[in-house]
């Protein structure tokens, strides 16, 4: 049985989102997403490890007049069903669903953290075709690299709150930088990822290489880091523009790993900048 519960707060929520809610199968799954419409050059957004669709609606909502946002609430969060594996190539497969579901012509792929990982995969597919990728503090860990800095017991402590009901003020003791409205958004949404997507996509920063792929994703490519992120550190990013030199890497001074969350203008007005040059590609 699931233990994923969502609120009535939690689905108040999308009153202030100017967003339709929208469905497409991926094999068996359901999978939904926020489309904020409109006739710019799609881009789907691909949230993290516990970042239902809703938690990226700052971000998206900031890029409408440049694009037309659709963020994935990856499978086992939010309202897209749970699945049997959390692998990369699984997360992508759903990417492409999404893609090939909407019928979305080259688009730009955003993704944040285990979102920028499938980006990546998703880019680097010999069928897939983007205008290119935007990949936000992707997770350099993997076999002979380094942990992931967040432990498993630090998630799982984190979804047990939201589950037993949180606010604002105890987020904030884990995210101290973050807005108001993005930790009340955490508070409510988090309850709505399985944990054991948690668990497998976390098992999966261990097993699984980002720089496997990183080389084969085609140009044009982005990758914004935070300068003070443990992330993608000083040697990660220096791995990264040798073994893809076609990259352009962005450093976003002050930011952590929640780059967005920690330096929202900042962020901001780097991706719009890449956004922008993307649509009119």
């Amino acid at each position: 049985m699931s233990d994923r519960l969502l609120s009535q707060h939690a689905l108040a929520d999308l009153a202030d989102v100017p967003a339709r809610g929208r469905w497409v199968h991926s094999g068996e799954l359901r999978l939904h997403v926020l489309d904020y419409g409109g006739d710019g050059v799609p881009v789907v957004v691909l949230p993290g490890i516990t970042s239902p669709a809703i938690s990226m609606d700052f971000v998206a909502r900031e890029l409408t007049d440049l694009v037309r946002p659709i963020v994935m609430d990856l499978r086992g969060r939010g309202f897209s069903d749970g699945g049997d594996t959390y692998g990369l190539e699984a997360y992508a497969d759903d990417t492409q669903a999404v893609i090939d579901g909407l019928g979305l012509e080259r688009p730009i792929l955003l993704g944040h953290s285990l979102g920028a990982r499938i980006a990546a995969v998703t880019a680097a597919r010999p069928g897939v075709r983007t205008r290119g990728t935007i990949l936000v503090d992707p997770p350099m860990s993997g076999p002979g690299r380094g942990t992931y800095p967040t432990t498993l017991d630090m998630f799982r402590s984190q979804l047990q709150q939201a589950q037993r009901g949180t606010d604002a003020d105890e987020v904030a003791l884990s995210w101290p930088r973050w807005p108001h409205r993005e930790r009340e958004l955490r508070a409510r949404w988090l309850a709505s990822c399985d944990a054991e997507s948690i668990d497998a996509t976390h098992r999966g920063f261990e097993t699984e290489d980002f720089f496997a792929t990183w080389p084969e994703v085609p140009a044009p490519t982005t990758l914004v880091y935070g300068g003070d992120s443990p992330v993608v550190t000083a040697d990660g990013a220096a791995e990264a523009a040798t073994a893809n030199p076609a990259a352009e890497l962005v450093r976003v001074p002050d930011a952590g790993h929640m780059v967005f969350w920690d330096t929202p203008k900042e962020a901001l007005t780097v991706v719009r900048e890449r956004m922008g040059a993307l649509a009119a590609s």
